[in-house]
């Protein structure tokens, strides 16, 4: 006798049964939207007008222009600026600038670079990054659409300790005359108010004018110095930056911002170009008087910078210009010389530190102090 399968599905002689299947209706099925509840309408897309014959850039990919911009600026500007030394120095001669480039290797080339060009560099670091921070502060007051300025971006992009490294590098090799300028370009990149000192007006006021007081002790013996020389330069860069670093952090009126940002970014690479130009024409080599003369016989001084020397020769590249192979027998002597660059301007001094020396210069010369200027460099001068 066979078993009937049940309701729920069950064996039977045959084999397993399967459950029941559950009838799906024809056509649509058409559910209803609960009574109470607003239905919500499709948004529609936000379209950003663009201005004809302008390309609508992805911020991403505008931060990684931005990016590759800053860094192909900073690593390919000094290799320029070394290649046009050697050239410039070379006097614009094909061969001269051949045996430079023969005879001076990279790594001497880099540190020549870095001990002649670093004030420069960090110089071109300082100003963008605080002009980058006050015109990033100011975009929204620019009308909407506007680009954002090329310091703004690259002051977003570049990491903290870049800031700060660039402050430390100007901070050991700027000349002391300069160096208070660095109080303003600092609280303009960081964006230092008056008000994070203190929450509190009165203690806020007192605080200042203790920082204002201390330098002022700090830079009193030259400041006097100064005005008894008549030295107007000196004491406007002494007494200005600290009080203008009050007052320049913070955004700025939004007319000013789109012209201010064009005239900077001129204005730097304009200021850049005049400061390249001594970099440009500062020797590689360092400067020398070689006596050269027989035994017991006359002598002559060649002033010049000495390129290599073999068992042969010694090849010096003049400074009136050409290259002179003197026999290595024929050396008599051979002098140091400073140029004319180094030949200090002003007579004042920040605390026994000369105030065109950075304080890498004066830490050296307080080390080793400078003996007088050879008679041989003077007489060939």
């Amino acid at each position: 006798m066979s078993t009937a399968p049940t309701a729920t599905g069950g064996a039977s002689a045959d084999g397993p049964v399967p459950p029941p299947r559950k009838s799906v209706p024809d056509g649509p099925v058409v559910v209803e939207w609960p009574a109470g509840v607003p239905k919500a309408e499709p948004a529609e897309p936000v379209v950003v007008p663009v201005e004809p014959g302008r390309v609508r850039w992805d911020p991403a990919e505008r931060r990684a222009r931005a990016s590759q911009s800053f860094w192909t600026a900073v690593v390919g500007v000094p290799a320029i600026f070394s290649v046009l030394r050697l050239g410039v120095e070379a006097g614009g001669e094909l061969q001269t600038t051949l045996l430079l480039v023969a005879n001076v290797g990279p790594v001497n080339l880099l540190a020549g670079f870095l001990t002649t060009a670093a004030r420069l560099l960090s110089t071109g670091l300082v100003a963008v990054f605080a002009l980058g921070a006050v015109l990033a502060v100011s975009v929204d007051r620019m009308p909407p659409g506007t680009r954002r300025p090329l310091f703004a971006r690259w002051a977003d992009l570049t990491p903290a300790w870049i800031v700060v490294a660039s402050y430390l590098l100007a901070l050991v090799t700027w000349p002391l005359l300069y160096l208070p300028l660095l109080l303003p370009a600092f609280v303009a990149a960081f964006q230092l108010r008056p008000q994070r000192l203190h929450e509190w007006v009165v203690p806020r006021m007192l605080l200042i004018v203790a920082l204002l007081a201390g330098y002022g002790w700090l830079m009193l013996p030259t400041l006097r110095d100064a005005g008894e020389q008549g030295e107007l330069l000196v004491l406007a860069l002494i007494v200005v930056p600290p009080v203008l670093a009050l007052f320049i952090a913070g955004p700025l009126p939004g007319m000013v911002i789109r012209p201010l940002a064009s005239i900077t970014e001129v204005a730097v690479l304009a200021t850049l170009v005049w400061a390249a130009l001594p970099v440009i024409s500062t020797p590689v080599l360092p400067l020398t008087v070689t006596t050269v003369g027989v035994q017991d016989g006359p002598t002559e001084d060649v002033r010049g910078h000495v390129v290599v020397t073999d068992d042969v020769n010694m090849v010096i590249l003049q400074e009136r210009g050409g290259v002179r192979y003197v026999p290595v027998d024929l050396v008599r002597a051979q002098v140091l010389c400073p140029t004319e660059e180094e030949l200090p301007r002003h007579r004042l001094r920040i605390h026994d530190f000369h105030i065109e020396d950075s304080l890498l210069e004066g830490l050296g010369r307080r080390v080793r102090p400078v003996h007088r200027i050879d008679a041989a460099c003077r007489a060939v001068g």
